[in-house]
């Protein structure tokens, strides 16, 4: 059995099943498994051939299988991928993954459908009747993952938390709307506010006391890892072309769960050959790379506002798996950073010259590949969110109709439902206890 300790160091070490439902540790760390296992050659010499359920089911395995039988994991594995995430050429040289084919037409269906999932198996092999309540911070796409991948789950209420005015129309009706089992809570602050309520209610001794408690943001371990699954498809799409030698991954970073899936995805033994953390202006992990300090400062509101985190949470997991060397850090990972006019700008560049229309988190991670990728490596960004998701935004930099799918269109005509909250944890552990 596998056994999860704290980065923080002061906690017990935790199953699977403890870490999954508590979410964080009880000294405030995040969760990180003992051992990652190496996946053999033969899987690499031979992921060309395989689907994206395939690799991901052998890929849950390493993860999660001495914990959860075969056949349970597998159907997990195959319900959370009923999309697929495909790579798609922009331009030589330069590929989008796809990542918004999902239900709520971003990255993150993969890892909230998945945890829904894990969350309701473990529930049910417990069988004690007690609720359980998922309580989650979000800038932008988490919030409507997350509802989404819960959404009717027998046993577990969903609260999320979203900064008001800070989140796209289209983005807050996607949770905001739905009801049942999923209360939206609009927080008057910014997300580090709604991360430092759903930290502090985690540390309550009332709260934790009264409440199952657990966290589905990207601190949670079975939010964040399934997110390696896309990673290692995309090299096996990438190899189908014969073009995977020399593979280097952009990735739009804000609360860096993403990268760091990656990360173990390279720690398993997926040959990338480096990564890019492209951020908007909220370049604390940027800094970090050129400096050493990590020096956490309040989030700036941008276009790619799933980004805007001042103190990223996964950078203590990037941290534990290089030991805190420095060093070990900045030659697997480079940055960049940019303000919004560039990230306009390069939305507008690239649908003139491609025909591609990236959304703005995209388009960090694909102006990151443009100006950092080298001679004979091929570049991969990761597309997180349909355009349309950021229509105003998109529209007005690229100077053309961004079409609504069905599927977010359906959202956009259901009713408001939201709690009004203040940024005091006082207001919010006294309407968790009347709950």
């Amino acid at each position: 059995m596998m056994k999860y300790y704290s980065t923080n160091g002061n906690s017990d070490h935790a199953t699977l099943e403890e870490a999954v439902v508590k979410g964080l540790a009880p000294d405030k760390g995040l969760y990180m498994p003992e051992t990652i296992a190496k996946l053999p050659q033969e899987f690499f010499d031979n992921i060309e051939k395989m689907s994206f359920q395939e690799i991901a089911c052998r890929v849950a395995e390493a993860f999660f299988g001495e914990d959860i039988p075969k056949a349970d994991l597998d159907r997990i594995v195959c319900d959370t991928l009923a999309f697929d995430c495909p790579v798609v050429e922009v331009e030589p040289s330069i590929y989008s993954l796809e990542l918004f084919h999902g239900p709520t037409l971003a990255f993150k269906d993969v890892g909230a459908r998945f945890m829904a999932r894990m969350l309701q198996y473990f529930i049910k092999r417990r069988d004690t009747g007690r609720e359980v309540n998922v309580l989650v911070a979000t800038s932008g796409d988490t919030g409507s993952a997350v509802a989404n991948g819960f959404l009717g789950v027998d046993g577990i209420n969903v609260y999320v938390l979203y900064p008001k005015g800070k989140v796209s129309p289209i983005q807050e009706c996607q949770f905001t709307t739905l009801g049942r089992n999923i209360t939206a809570i609009e927080v008057d602050g910014v997300f580090d506010d709604c991360q430092r309520l759903v930290k502090s209610a985690f540390m309550d001794s009332d709260l934790t006391s009264h409440l199952t408690l657990t966290s589905a943001n990207s601190i949670n371990v079975a939010r964040f890892l399934p997110q390696a699954f896309y990673y290692f498809n995309a090299y096996a799409r990438m190899k189908e072309k014969g073009i995977a030698d020399e593979l280097v991954i952009s990735v739009p970073s804000g609360n860096f769960g993403n990268i760091t899936a990656g990360l173990f995805a390279h720690r398993m033994g997926l040959p990338i050959k480096r990564f890019i953390a492209a951020n908007n202006a909220n370049d604390i992990f940027y800094n970090y790379l050129l400096t050493g300090t990590y020096n956490p400062k309040p989030s700036r509101q941008t276009i790619a506002n799933a980004m805007d985190v001042g103190d990223p949470s996964n950078f203590a997991r990037i941290i534990d798996l290089y030991g805190g060397d420095h060093a070990a850090v900045t030659s697997l990972i480079s940055g960049c950073t940019y303000p919004d006019a560039i990230i306009s700008d390069t939305m507008r560049e690239c649908f003139a010259t491609t025909g591609y229309t990236l959304d703005p988190h995209g388009a960090c991670g694909y102006r990151a590949l443009k100006e950092q990728l080298r001679p004979g490596e091929t570049g991969v960004f990761l597309e997180t969110a349909h355009p349309a998701k950021f229509k105003d935004t998109v529209e007005k930099a690229i100077c053309h109709d961004v079409e609504i799918p069905e599927k977010l269109a359906a959202f956009m005509k259901g009713e408001k439902l939201s709690v009004p909250m203040s940024a005091d944890f006082a207001d919010f552990k006294r309407y968790l206890l009347t709950k």
